[in-house]
């Protein structure tokens, strides 16, 4: 028969993966720290503990396109569990991040023998495509501010926190404007805008990261 985990009526995924003896699979990585490359053998799933990651795939010509930013919670690197034998883009850590590995044959056994987990990973594969969908709307609909200020309050995981404020790891500018599809040049002026406007602001540290004010998302609901 099939167990459950659950706390009230939602399912506490971090303790469950713990609870299932996966622990000592821990890892730890630094900011920029390479957690896989495009190319590499496909034999892990990874469960975001602490940190953030930034998931990108590199053209034959070099060039470099960020396609999403995870943190806590976030699975990633799922892809061998469809049968793709070697990485198809690279994760790399954008803050000190805690990752739990998980390998295939543990992961799809914990899968079948799990419901709710089960549930809960299809959830998120769900949710992660709604949001590449929605990604491509923004690029293809939206204006490079309204789709700079749209990353941010990804970052800022907007809609899971409570508080209007929120600090989000240090991002370089060349990043996001990876992230953007946009130049950096044109990153720098809006961030000096929305810091200008209240929407955004940087921690007395600097390495410390950037604080976005949930006001942001007037950018992205103006017309």
């Amino acid at each position: 028969m099939s167990k459950r985990k659950a706390t009230g009526n939602g399912f506490d995924a971090p303790t469950f993966l713990e609870s299932a003896g996966l622990a000592k699979t821990v890892l730890h990585y630094r900011p920029n720290q390479s957690i896989f490359a495009q190319g590499d053998r496909c034999t892990h799933v990874l469960y975001i503990q602490e940190g953030g990651v930034k998931l990108s795939v590199l053209s034959k010509t070099g060039r470099e396109a960020v396609v999403a930013m995870l943190g806590p919670g976030d699975f990633f690197g799922e892809g061998c569990l469809a049968g793709q034998p070697f990485r198809i883009g690279s994760a790399t850590a954008i803050t000190r991040s805690r990752i739990l590995k998980i390998q295939k044959q543990r992961m799809v056994d914990l899968l079948h023998e799990q419901l709710t987990l089960s549930d809960h990973f299809i959830a998120h594969m769900l949710s992660r495509n709604a949001r590449i969908e929605q990604d491509l709307i923004d690029q293809l609909f939206n204006s490079s501010e309204k789709r700079l200020a749209r990353t941010l309050l990804l970052l800022a995981r907007y809609g899971k926190q409570v508080t209007p404020r929120q600090v989000v790891a240090k991002i370089s500018q060349e990043t996001l404007s990876k992230i953007v599809g946009t130049t950096r040049s044109r990153v720098n002026f809006f961030m000096k805008k929305f810091k200008r406007l209240g929407f955004i602001d940087y921690t007395s540290d600097l390495d410390a990261g950037i604080q976005i004010n949930t006001s942001l998302l007037t950018v992205v609901l103006h017309d």
